[in-house]
C-alpha cells in the first residue's frame, strides 16, 4: 500500500465492450496520510481529522487572493459594460456554481441574468450524477457557442483542473472573444496556460481520497463567496458594510432594511420607518434622503443621475 504521489493523467486504453477510463493525478487524488485508519477512528476522532483539515482551507484560498481580485475586476468590467458572468461546472464544482448564482439575486437584488450557471447534464445533476456529462468537452463548447458573447467573463470550475466538459467550455468561451478564469484545487493544472486568470488553490490531498466535496469544495465555495461578494461591492450594491440593494420579501428583510437605515444614518427608528414609507420600500432611496438631508423624490432624482450608486448620488447632492 502506497501513499505517495499518483502520476499525471494516465488514459488506458478500453477492452472491447468496455468504457474508457482516466486516472487523474491532481493532488486532490492522492492519499492523505493523516487518515489512512479513518475506518477505524471514533467518530469523534474522525470529525477531529476532517476539522484540522478544513483549517488548513482559508490559509490556501488566502495565498490567491491576488488572482481571484484579478478575476473580480475582469466581472466588474463585463458587467459594467452590460455582459455577463458565467459558471460552466460539473459535479460538486458545478452545484457550487448554481449556488452563488442562485444567491446573488435575493441578495443584492441583482438581475437575475447578470451571473449565469452551466453545470454538466444540465438541471438533473443537481440531484444525481448524469453519466457522461463532465467527459462531454463538445457539449461544454456547445453549451458556451450558443450563450457566450464577446465582452462576457467566463469562470470555469473544476477541482482537478481537467474537467473536459469545463475545458470545452473555456475554449470555446475563448474563441468567442470573451475573457476566461479557471478555478481550480490543483495548481499546476496545465488548462492554466490557456486561460487569462487561473485560480489554483492548494487543498492537498483530501481525508477522504478523491471526495473533492470536501477541502476542494470548501475552497471552491470560499472563492465563489469572496469573489461575488467583492463583484457586488465594486458595483455599489453595499454602502459602507451595509447591504443595501434588497428587496423585502419577508417580514425578516422589512425588519432588516429598518435596522440598516438606523445603523447608516443614526436616524431613530421612527424617521427611518417613515423614510422608507415615503420612499415607497426603496432602501437606497430613503438611505440617500436621510444622510443628505433632501427630499425623496430629489434623492430619488440623484440616484437615477449617479447610475444607482449610492455614494454618488451623495455627490451629487452635497452642499
Amino acid at each position: 500500500m502506497t501513499t505517495g504521489a499518483v502520476e499525471p493523467d494516465e488514459v488506458s486504453s478500453p477492452a472491447p465492450n468496455s468504457r474508457p477510463v482516466v486516472r487523474v493525478g491532481a493532488p486532490t487524488e492522492r492519499r492523505n496520510p493523516l487518515s489512512i485508519d479513518l475506518d477505524l477512528m471514533s467518530t469523534r476522532d474522525v470529525l477531529a481529522v476532517i476539522n484540522e483539515a478544513d483549517r488548513l482551507v482559508p490559509a490556501a484560498v488566502a495565498d490567491v487572493l491576488d488572482e481571484i481580485a484579478a478575476a473580480v475586476d475582469l466581472a466588474v468590467a463585463a458587467l459594467r459594460g452590460g455582459y455577463r458572468v458565467h459558471y460552466f461546472g460539473a459535479g460538486t464544482s458545478g452545484r457550487l456554481g448554481v449556488l452563488d448564482a442562485a444567491e446573488l439575486a435575493p441578495t443584492f437584488n441583482s438581475p437575475r441574468d447578470w451571473v449565469c450557471a452551466h453545470l454538466a447534464g444540465g438541471p438533473d445533476a443537481v440531484w444525481r450524477a448524469v453519466e457522461n456529462a463532465e467527459d462531454d468537452d463538445r457539449g461544454g463548447a456547445a453549451e458556451a457557442a450558443d450563450c457566450v458573447r464577446t465582452g462576457d467573463l467566463v469562470v470555469g470550475l473544476a477541482a482537478s483542473g481537467r474537467t473536459p466538459y469545463v475545458l470545452g467550455a473555456l475554449a470555446a468561451s475563448r474563441a468567442k472573444g470573451a475573457s476566461t478564469v479557471l478555478l481550480c484545487a490543483n495548481p499546476e493544472a496545465e488548462a492554466a496556460r490557456s486561460v487569462d486568470v487561473f485560480i489554483g488553490v492548494d487543498t492537498g490531498p483530501e481525508v477522504v481520497t478523491g471526495s473533492t466535496r470536501m477541502k476542494a469544495g470548501t475552497a471552491q465555495k470560499l472563492v465563489l463567496n469572496a469573489f461575488s461578494t467583492a463583484v457586488m461591492v465594486r458595483l455599489g450594491r453595499v454602502y459602507s458594510n451595509l447591504m443595501i440593494d434588497m428587496v423585502a420579501t419577508n417580514a425578516k428583510l422589512r425588519g432588516r432594511m429598518i435596522s440598516i437605515l438606523i445603523e447608516a444614518t443614526g436616524c431613530s427608528e421612527e424617521v427611518s420607518r417613515r423614510a422608507l414609507t415615503e420612499a415607497e420600500g426603496d432602501l437606497k432611496t430613503a438611505l440617500v434622503s436621510l444622510v443628505s438631508g433632501a427630499g425623496i423624490p430629489a434623492a430619488r432624482a440623484a440616484l437615477a443621475r449617479a447610475d444607482d450608486q449610492v455614494r454618488g448620488a451623495l455627490a451629487l447632492l452635497a452642499p
